[in-house]
């Protein structure tokens, strides 16, 4: 992947309501490679999304990083027409995002596959003409009890798991970088192993 741009689509929701939710991970990991490599968020004028260009490194990898503003079931809407504007593949895509079926904090990297019911990775799929990029899975667990999974999703982490969460989301942020940098293989090597 390090040859070419890639993008890197954080999924979440927009706004202050959903900021520290569950399903704003993907959000939250952009923002973390935004502030390593010293660069800021901008509304885009080619779709509903925030948007910030850079290098990791000094003449490293080029990445775009994408935060859809359509909400979470639409991302695709965003990131489709921004990966057609920068020229870059669904191979070239990685897509961050709360996963259900992993422990709180547990990462998973994989490409391709299904969606599992998750309504950003189908928008992104249909809008990309492909399932065929890489994902960060994230791990939030599945809600206790009976709760509702959609619920659940739309709420804020808990205290006990905020304690863990910026390490947590350093770790995916790590991930993402190992992929570019790396390849796939050698990034789930490291990450796709228990906690």
């Amino acid at each position: 992947m390090s040859d070419s741009t890639t993008l890197v689509a954080g999924l979440g929701n927009p706004g202050p309501k959903y900021a520290a939710n569950r399903h704003n991970v993907g959000f939250m990991v952009a923002d973390v490679l935004a502030g390593r490599v010293g660069g800021r968020f901008a509304v885009s004028r080619k779709a509903r999304a925030e948007v910030c260009e850079a290098r990791l490194g000094v003449g490293g990898p080029r990445v775009v990083l994408v935060k859809p503003l359509t909400f979470m079931n639409l991302s695709g809407e965003s990131v489709g027409p921004l990966a057609r504007y920068f020229g870059i593949a669904a191979e070239s895509v990685i897509a961050v995002h709360d996963e259900l079926d992993l422990p709180y904090g547990r990462l998973r990297l994989k490409r391709g596959g299904g969606e599992g019911g998750h309504n950003g990775l189908r928008s992104l799929s249909k809008a990309l003409g492909s399932k065929d990029y890489a994902r960060v899975r994230f791990g939030v667990d599945r809600p206790p009890g009976r709760q509702d999974a959609a619920g659940y999703v739309l709420k804020d982490f808990s205290k006990a798991e905020r304690a863990e969460l910026d390490l947590n989301l350093e770790l995916a942020a790590d991930a993402v970088e190992a992929i570019i940098e790396k390849g796939l293989e050698a990034a789930q090597n490291t990450f796709n192993v228990a906690k």
